[in-house]
């Protein structure tokens, strides 16, 4: 793919962030983008043009019938200098399977990963190095065409923006508070729950806005059927430990699968943890932390990697996992897994995918 490359002058850089401690989460972005236009059945005018206001007509399919897809992912600067993507074949992939849903067209995995790594690339004075920082990375598709009418558009925008972003855990790595919710639901199987829509999060908002008013940190899903069985855990996947065993909901299709999910699993079993994908219902869960089968439990996701969960309040009552502290087999994934996303440890599963140097 020949990617048409914009040369910004001097005067047109944005003032660089001065202290990456300050940064937060999705604030502050970089100097250019990636944009490609759909249109009469192909992908043209893929280019690296500086970071703009789009402009889009008040009917456009994205506006009214939520024709919507995205991913989230990072790009990380090791200690001697190279830059480093984790599994993003895997993101393309996904994002392909969302467009599928959809009824959007697909984008050429290489195109795809061609265009996330010469962005990453051209913007790399982005790329903060300070500890737990790194460039967020967030490929959106969206309907253009105007109309009215429920069907698909035959006009898109694909386009790519870049966001560094500081430590997750300023405060430190501390078990978070869960409210499990027993009225509102995510996603239903059979619907969208399994891809990466706006859609879904939008869904989410109200329950965790009533959470956080409460005073937890986020909300973890039950199934829309029977509000019986796990999901996720606010935009993350959720994991129990029970002895020596990593458990996970299995994906019914109401729950995304994570990459970070993935790689957990991996890394688990290669670590001598036995691991398991099925379905747990909450009163197992309640049952299995105060029987103390239940010794840890955590999140994984793109963002925070993995969260550590040290309570939840389900039903009036709150109950508390591992006197609220961080386990050691929470520690040991998320200190391995991290180290593997930045170089600092060797990478037995070629995730890392190295694409330039800063």
């Amino acid at each position: 793919m020949k990617i048409t490359v914009q040369q910004l002058q001097k005067q047109e850089l944005k003032p660089l962030y001065q202290d990456a401690s300050q940064l937060g989460f999705g604030r502050i972005f970089t100097d250019r983008m990636f944009t490609m236009q759909y249109r009469n059945n192909a992908w043209v005018e893929p280019s690296i043009e500086k970071y703009r206001n789009i402009s889009l007509d008040p009917s456009a399919c994205v506006f009214h019938y939520s024709q919507e897809i995205f991913e989230g992912m990072k790009a990380y600067a090791s200690e001697d200098g190279r830059i480093l993507l984790f599994r993003p074949e895997q993101n393309v992939k996904r994002m392909n399977r969302s467009a599928e849903r959809l009824v959007m067209p697909t984008i050429p995995e290489e195109d795809m990963l061609q265009a996330i790594e010469e962005l990453v690339v051209a913007e790399k004075r982005w790329i903060p190095r300070a500890p737990g920082t790194s460039i967020y990375i967030r490929p959106t598709m969206i309907a253009t065409e105007p109309f009215l009418g429920v069907h698909p558009s035959s006009e898109y925008l694909f386009y790519i923006i870049l966001s560094p972003v500081g430590a997750y855990y300023k405060g430190g790595f501390k078990p978070v508070r869960l409210y499990v919710e027993d009225t509102y639901v995510r996603a239903a199987v059979g619907g969208v729950g399994d891809i990466k829509t706006g859609g879904n999060y939008a869904a989410s908002l109200m329950a965790g806005y009533r959470a956080q008013q409460k005073g937890f940190s986020q909300v973890l899903w039950l199934d829309a059927r029977e509000r019986k069985y796990v999901e996720e855990v606010g935009a993350m996947n959720m994991f129990f430990v029970f002895g020596d065993k990593l458990v996970t909901p299995e994906l019914t299709g109401s729950i995304l699968p994570g990459i970070t999910r993935a790689s957990v699993l991996e890394l688990a079993k290669y670590l001598g943890l036995e691991t398991e994908e099925r379905t747990i219902s909450i009163d197992e869960v309640i049952e299995g932390i105060s029987g103390g089968k239940i010794t840890e439990a955590f999140g994984s996701g793109t963002a925070a990697v993995i969260s550590p969960v040290g309570s939840l309040f389900f039903k009036d009552k709150e109950y508390i996992i591992n006197n609220n502290e961080v386990g050691p087999v929470t520690q040991k994934l998320y200190d391995k897994l991290v180290n593997i996303q930045y170089g600092k440890e060797e990478d037995p599963f070629g995730w890392v995918r190295e694409i330039g140097r800063l």
